[in-house]
């Protein structure tokens, strides 16, 4: 994140804190995409996704005299959406629900990182492959501890860095790198089944 969008979002923060609504609607605008995002690749339901976005916000907007101005808005954000994310995933364990493979708003399933077939012609194997891959890779996050889920969503499908991915979970760069490495470990396994070449 750029200072120039920090700088607003201070000042944008700011001014919320003193009863301006329309600045923290320019929070929200501005941070409510990468929110959902997160909030998504957490819990792989859109329903649930929108309801994380909107808790997260309702959380932050309490929590406002609480921000330390120093510090990034959008990773103190990122911090209260995986904890949300977390909650509702935990809640929904105590249900015994099943997670669905996470898809991206326009209906396509989200490309993981962890697998990259070869680029082909869809053909019925590579079709099937590809299934059972991401058949293998929610069952794999679902088994995922609270902590390497969110490490992993936050390196991998989010992008951050090891510092940011410390921030966000509130621990050392080791910790977090930690989980990162445990949730990789446990994704690889799960896949090699038919990553695997058949013998």
């Amino acid at each position: 994140m750029n200072s120039r969008m920090e700088l607003n979002d201070v000042l944008a923060v700011s001014r919320a804190r003193s009863g301006d609504t329309d600045a923290f609607r320019v929070l929200v605008e501005r941070h409510s995409r990468s929110l959902f995002r997160l909030a998504f690749r957490m819990t792989g339901n859109q329903q649930d996704a929108e309801d994380v976005v909107q808790e997260s916000f309702l959380r932050a907007y309490k929590q406002l005299a609480k921000f330390d101005e120093r510090a990034s808005f959008g990773t103190w954000l990122y911090r209260i959406a995986a904890n949300c994310s977390l909650d509702l995933v935990r809640s929904r364990k105590r249900r015994s629900e099943h997670l669905a493979p996470a898809m991206d708003t326009s209906g396509a399933e989200v490309e993981d990182p962890v697998v990259s077939l070869p680029s082909t012609d869809p053909n019925p194997e590579r079709l099937a492959l590809s299934t059972e891959v991401r058949e293998r890779v929610a069952e794999a996050m679902r088994d995922l501890s609270p902590t390497e889920r969110t490490a992993f969503v936050l390196r991998h499908f989010e992008g951050m860095c090891m510092e940011e991915v410390s921030r966000v979970l509130d621990c050392q760069p080791g910790a977090a790198k930690h989980s990162v490495f445990r949730a990789v470990q446990k994704l690889r396994r799960a896949l090699e089944p038919v990553a695997s070449p058949a013998k």
